[in-house]
């Protein structure tokens, strides 16, 4: 993973809302990435499996850190 330690919340966000498809999977982004919400969590609030969330969240970032500046 690349660190998005030096990117700000709003450059991270505009990133997610450009690149990843569908709302709910943007939402759980930005909660991941930007509000740090462990698997467990994010599962237990969209009422999937941790599993499927670790996939979403992998899926998803390869798609995002591509277009890191």
């Amino acid at each position: 993973m690349k660190d998005i330690e030096n990117i700000s919340n709003s450059e991270l966000s505009n990133l997610i809302d450009e690149w990843v498809k569908g709302e709910r999977d943007r939402t759980i982004m930005k909660r991941r990435l930007i509000d740090c919400v462990c698997f467990e969590p994010l599962a237990e609030e969209f009422q999937l499996s941790a599993r499927h969330i670790r996939k979403i969240v992998c899926k998803n970032e390869e798609k995002i850190f591509k277009h890191l500046p």
